[in-house]
């Protein structure tokens, strides 16, 4: 008899973006070839494509190479802002987090480029990154810029900034880390501020309503888009405490 069609899996909660396969452009496709096996980590799947499969835990030391601070980019896009980041500041590790793998091409290509050598890439849900892929108290910051706002109300369950992700960040971050945001949306801003001001593990460290801009933050054609409609930027940056076990 033929085997049973499997049943389809699904992650137990709307995930914070929509997986698009379009096809690359032959040079992304090119520079996924050629730099791959350099830049990007390799990892174990559980059943969904993006996914981080439970106690699949790099050592940074062994990935990288060497002993350094770490600093994570979840959502890097085109890899405008952490190329540059990782290219002026050789004595940090940086680690990209995107599911989009024409973005993740497009930053291999230009940290190539570059010549950046302490930048690795990873493809999969942030959130699991955080939680099964880098150890606890892995992270010295942790940089969320611009993350789908999700504006319409029926769709704001898929906010990646909640009171579950606020705990498994804080996992990743290590006592003294910073949690640094960055949005051009009002409500979702709120929303993030809301969340982390509710969070044992994370205080404030800004002043006032909103933190400074990042001056780590690079400019972008992204930024300079929403600024040109009239949206104002609001900057994040909270300490990871120590307040409770992990």
């Amino acid at each position: 008899m033929p085997e049973p069609t499997p049943e389809p899996t699904f992650r137990e909660r709307p995930v914070s973006f929509v997986r698009r396969s379009g096809r690359m452009s032959d040079g992304q496709e090119r520079a996924w070839a050629a730099y791959s096996d350099f830049y990007l980590i390799d990892v174990p799947r559980d059943d969904a494509v993006t996914s981080v499969l439970a106690g699949s835990a790099v050592e940074p030391a062994v990935v990288w190479g060497r002993e350094a601070p770490l600093i994570v980019e979840i959502g890097s896009g085109q890899g405008h802002a952490i190329i540059h980041a990782s290219s002026t500041r050789p004595d940090v590790d940086f680690l990209a987090v995107e599911v989009f793998r024409a973005g993740l091409a497009r930053t291999m290509l230009d940290a190539a480029r570059e010549g950046v050598e302490n930048l690795r890439l990873v493809e999969a849900n942030a959130p699991e990154v955080l939680e099964h892929l880098l150890p606890a108290a892995s992270i010295d910051e942790l940089w969320i810029f611009f993350p789908d706002p999700w504006h319409k109300s029926k769709h704001n369950k898929r906010r990646l900034i909640d009171e579950e992700f606020a705990g498994i960040a804080a996992r990743a971050v290590k006592d003294g880390g910073m949690l640094r945001l960055a949005t051009d949306w009002e409500h979702y801003a709120r929303q993030m501020r809301t969340v982390l001001d509710a969070s044992p593990d994370f205080e404030r460290a800004f002043e006032g309503e909103w933190a400074e801009r990042f001056d780590g933050r690079i400019l972008t054609a992204f930024e300079q888009k929403g600024a040109r409609v009239g949206r104002s930027i609001r900057d994040l940056a909270y300490r990871r405490t120590g307040a409770t076990e992990r």
